[in-house]
């Protein structure tokens, strides 16, 4: 082809990529066949300038998976690299893409897009870093022609590389290691957190504060970004640190946990509905909510960290005032109860049913004697419920009774009616059903019962693991687990004193009434 028709081409193309879409459809279909491989190509080069996840889409023929969620991610980039948004703070889930496609797809993106600028990438360790340099490096050296970028031959390393011909490059680092030599537009601080014993490490966390203030920051350029991207772990991790420092408005938060949690989801998710329902179902994130626990499961997966030690109770009440089956043995108790808490009810959690007995001593102090929570049906919680009542002699089984209405009741009901048929509750009377309907917020129904503890007029007969830790990593505004709820409804109602005139005097100032 003559110079002259090359440069024709050149400008016909070149005037191709101003169009709007509905014009280069119009001429497409009026080129010539060789013309439209051309053309064809033109769009998929427009296409890979929209995004970083359409870049992933056109060099990995879409096989790279896209979610809403990961367009958010691609929105972020588009915002930072075009100069609307400077600060962006981004926690998800693990396993949902994050990081691949903000901290390998977008700074790919970025730097095809703007070869004469630099991206820097820090993580909590230098190998993690590296690793998404050595992603990118590699990228760019499988398809470097297509997108019309090379690396330098001089400069190829997994934790620095330039781009051939431009000014732009990549350099990454391990927290609280150097960022010596360019600065970089876009710097992205991707999982600055190894584990939950780092998160609880008050040095690695300063280590960690240390390296952002007087490394990280002091490399970006003028009109640079941040973004820091992480499952959070810790109120006080690198995400938090900035937001409790900062000016709210200074940072674009963009919270996504796993299941939606707020009428006022980020992505107008209802509440209860997965982030990615085609590959993490609502099933899948209950077994992984039983098999990590609840302080793994609120940081990491809901974005919403808690201390070891929630804002309610402290495991110091519990394990200070706890008194041994032996000594319980001595003591003559007023009243018994065991209380339910049905899964589905009030809390989120939907996998287990809390079933809670505890008892009241003639002297005022409370007893919490069994848990025997688990993830049962109804019949399996009622027949469970009866039974630890019938060992321990109570008078009254309590139920919450939010979500169920008279259906507690009659559960409660048929279940000794079943034991009375199998001969196993030995002519006794069925306890009271009391059903508990909750009126009031969660940390209102349990702030009363941890000052009895703090006051040491709760004690734990025994051990309790799994309740216990529910319990010491509750804080406010959280689903409350099914074991807790339960516990907190068979001391309401204990500790009453409407309930029975003897005793507790610490109840006087009337913290517990109208609690439910």
């Amino acid at each position: 082809m003559a110079a002259n028709d090359l440069q024709r081409l050149e400008e016909i193309l070149a005037f191709y990529r101003t169009q709007p879409n509905d014009v280069r459809r119009a001429l497409a279909q009026r080129a010539t066949p060789r013309m439209r491989a051309r053309l064809l190509d033109v769009e998929r080069q427009i296409a890979m300038d929209r995004s970083p996840g359409a870049l992933a889409a056109v060099l990995t023929d879409r096989r790279e998976m896209q979610a809403r969620h990961l367009h958010m991610v691609d929105q972020a980039w588009i915002d930072m690299a075009e100069g609307r948004e400077d600060r962006v703070m981004l926690s998800m889930p693990p396993r949902h893409g994050k990081s691949r496609r903000a901290s390998r797809w977008g700074p790919l993106w970025f730097l095809r897009k703007y070869p004469e600028r630099r991206v820097i990438i820090g993580s909590y360790s230098a190998d993690l870093a590296d690793e998404h340099g050595a992603w990118i490096r590699d990228a760019i050296a499988t398809w470097g022609d297509f997108l019309g970028i090379h690396l330098n031959p001089g400069s190829k390393a997994r934790n620095r590389f330039d781009i051939a011909g431009h000014e732009g490059g990549f350099v990454s680092a391990g927290i609280g290691g150097g960022l010596t030599g360019k600065g970089a537009t876009i710097a992205i601080v991707d999982d600055p957190v190894k584990d939950m014993a780092d998160a609880d490490s008050p040095t690695i966390r300063k280590k960690t504060w240390d390296w952002w203030q007087s490394v990280l920051q002091t490399r970006l350029e003028p009109d640079g970004a941040v973004c820091v991207i992480q499952t959070r772990w810790h109120e006080d991790d690198l995400s938090g640190r900035i937001l409790a420092e900062a000016e709210a408005n200074e940072w674009r938060v963009i919270e996504l946990p796993a299941i939606a949690d707020s009428p006022n989801d980020i992505l107008g998710r209802k509440i209860g509905e997965p982030l990615w329902p085609e590959r993490f179902g609502a099933d899948h994130h209950a077994k992984t909510r039983k098999r990590v626990g609840e302080r793994v499961w609120a940081a990491l997966y809901q974005q919403k960290p808690r201390p070891p030690e929630g804002g309610v109770w402290q495991r110091a009440w519990i394990d200070h005032h706890r008194t041994s089956v032996v000594a319980f043995g001595g003591l003559d108790m007023a009243r018994i109860v065991v209380a339910v808490d049905p899964a589905g009810g009030e809390s989120a959690v939907g996998d287990e049913t809390g079933v809670v007995a505890a008892a009241r001593g003639y002297d005022g102090h409370l007893y919490v004697l069994d848990d025997r929570s688990a993830s049962m049906g109804a019949n399996d919680w009622g027949v469970t419920a009866c039974r630890l009542a019938l060992e321990l002699r109570a008078d009254a089984i309590v139920v919450e009774s939010n979500y169920g209405g008279d259906m507690a009741k009659q559960i409660v009901r048929q279940a000794w009616e079943q034991l009375q048929r199998q001969g196993i509750t030995a002519g006794l009377l069925m306890p009271m059903v009391l059903e508990v309907t909750a009126k009031v917020g969660k940390r209102l129904r349990a702030e009363p019962i941890a000052q009895l503890y703090e006051q040491g007029l709760v004690h734990h007969v025994g051990t309790y693991p799994k309740l216990e830790d529910q319990m010491v990593t509750w804080v406010a505004g959280m689903d409350s687990p099914d074991r807790m709820d339960a516990a907190v409804h068979a001391l309401t109602e204990l500790a009453d004193p409407d309930q029975l005139d003897t005793g507790l005097h610490t109840g006087a100032d009337h913290r517990l009434h109208g609690r439910r």
